[in-house]
């Protein structure tokens, strides 16, 4: 079995020396490790490869000799943190009265005026104590927004050693995760930092970006969950109702002949936020047979589906949800490059995989396609007669597309969405999300040409087409 030590060494000729050799007595494999003084000159990452046993008996190793935790060796440093300040009289006084109160002393202090209603002001701390700075920055987080400057900003003057748990205490506070979660997320932070150093990348755009979309995750749950929410005639006892959260992937209902389908479904963190909606807009919800199709297996389009009785799925995006929930990679992760970022957006956003066993497969998909789209089956809905497509993978492997020619829709996933019909809301988030879904499209030009596939294979007419994100795209065909 594989183990991620998250080691506090002391700064000192030897030190991982030793470490290595509490390894090598227990007949323990190092699979990779991942230090960088210029961001913090203490901690080191290893993975470990051993059995049970073995990597027990090293816990107990490396806890005698002050490795695991914070090291009693450790010498003080100081932290460069950025306050964002709401730019009126005594706004720096309150974080200066609890600076006073840590009794940490300040060695450096920068603002300025920014044409805003807010002021940046940085202050370097002197820190000896990572409990503490943790706790100190738990109580200014109360006060305004409060990060740990990216370290390219202040490698050459400051020895940031605690930049990754203050930079993952900042995510996890945001976001409420727990402990676990947060002993995770620090550990998909320094795969991400390692990648971007080995491709000679400076992490400061990225991890800011990261720092973004949470704070626009946060900043939208409970109260401040406000979808755009519209209802859309399709037959005679027919209609869609379109629920458009700020962040992820649209939700529609399809009502027909009184029963009820689901297309996709949003993150997981805002699963309470959603299930008052869905209750909302229908009141037997509780009792009714729950059952959801998707159209791809992005994080982002399955957070809910572990609160339905039953997954409409491709045989593809079957296959990826099977695996995560046996703990594998799903497509995204397959690459080595984008692997920390997925992770990363999936503890964020609490992602849990559905069971398999409540997954229904109505289609095989083919080995190989020779068009960028191709028909693999139907299905009906009440009213609703959908012919299926699947795509060759342009956005994600197993993608599929829903066309009812009769009644003049498509659903569309990903593959095709109405960018013009965006609230400022999700244009925000779709600037950022890229970052952490690493690219919106596994193949940006094999998407195009799914696309075009899509509005070629539609007919005279008036058509309503249904993307994952934005509004609803009215779009004719005219002889």
């Amino acid at each position: 079995m594989k183990k991620t030590y998250i080691t506090s060494m002391p700064d000192h000729i030897g030190a991982f020396l030793k470490a290595s050799e509490c390894f090598s007595s227990l007949n323990i494999n190092i699979t990779r490790v991942s230090y960088n003084k210029a961001v913090d000159s203490h901690t080191l990452f290893i993975d470990a490869e051993g059995t049970e046993k073995q990597l027990q008996k090293a816990d107990l190793e490396l806890e005698k000799i002050g490795y695991l935790g914070n090291s009693d060796d450790n010498k003080s440093n100081i932290v460069l943190l950025e306050f964002r300040l709401k730019d009126v009289p005594g706004s720096v006084t309150d974080i200066l009265k609890l600076i006073s109160e840590f009794n940490f002393n300040i060695s450096y202090i920068s603002s300025q005026e920014n044409g805003t209603d807010f002021q940046y002001f940085k202050m370097g701390l002197y820190v000896d104590d990572s409990d503490r700075i943790s706790s100190f920055l738990t109580q200014a987080e109360k006060l305004c927004k409060v990060r740990v400057i990216d370290y390219n900003h202040s490698k050459n003057v400051y020895d940031n050693s605690i930049f990754y748990n203050t930079y993952v205490l900042g995510l996890s506070q945001m976001m409420g995760l727990s402990a676990d979660a947060n002993q995770e997320l620090l550990i998909n932070v320094n795969l991400a930092m390692q990648t971007l150093d080995e491709k000679g990348l400076s992490p400061y755009r990225t991890f800011d970006s990261i720092s973004k979309f949470v704070e626009l995750l946060s900043v939208s749950k409970g109260e401040n969950f406000m979808p755009r929410i519209s209802t859309h005639k399709i037959a005679d006892n027919t209609e869609i109702v379109l629920i458009e959260p700020p962040c992820g992937s649209n939700t529609m209902i399809i009502k027909s002949n009184g029963d009820y389908l689901f297309v996709d479904s949003g993150y997981a963190c805002y699963q309470k936020e959603m299930i008052d909606i869905f209750k909302k807009i229908i009141p037997e919800f509780n009792t009714i047979k729950k059952k959801i199709l998707i159209t791809h297996a992005d994080v982002d389009h399955c957070g809910l589906l572990p609160i339905f009785d039953e997954v409409i799925a491709g045989e593809k995006t079957a296959k990826c949800l099977e695996k995560e929930y046996n703990g594998l990679d799903g497509y995204r992760e397959e690459n080595s490059l984008h692997k920390p970022y997925i992770n990363i957006c999936k503890i964020l956003t609490e992602y849990k995989p559905v069971n398999p066993e409540k997954i229904i497969k109505p289609w095989k998909s083919q080995e190989t396609y020779d068009k960028p789209l191709t028909q693999i089956g139907f299905y009906n809905f009440g009213e609703l007669s959908f012919e299926v497509y699947e795509g060759k993978g342009g956005h994600l492997p197993g993608e599929i597309i829903l066309i009812d020619y009769s009644n003049r829709i498509a659903i569309t996933g990903d593959v095709y969405i109405n960018t013009h019909g965006l609230t400022s809301q999700q244009e925000k988030y779709n600037k950022y999300a890229p970052i952490l879904m690493t690219s919106v499209d596994t193949d940006p030009k094999l998407c195009l040409e799914e696309r075009n596939a899509i509005l070629q294979r539609l007919g005279v007419g008036k058509w309503q087409i249904f993307g994952a994100h934005g509004f609803k795209k009215d779009y004719s065909v005219n002889l």
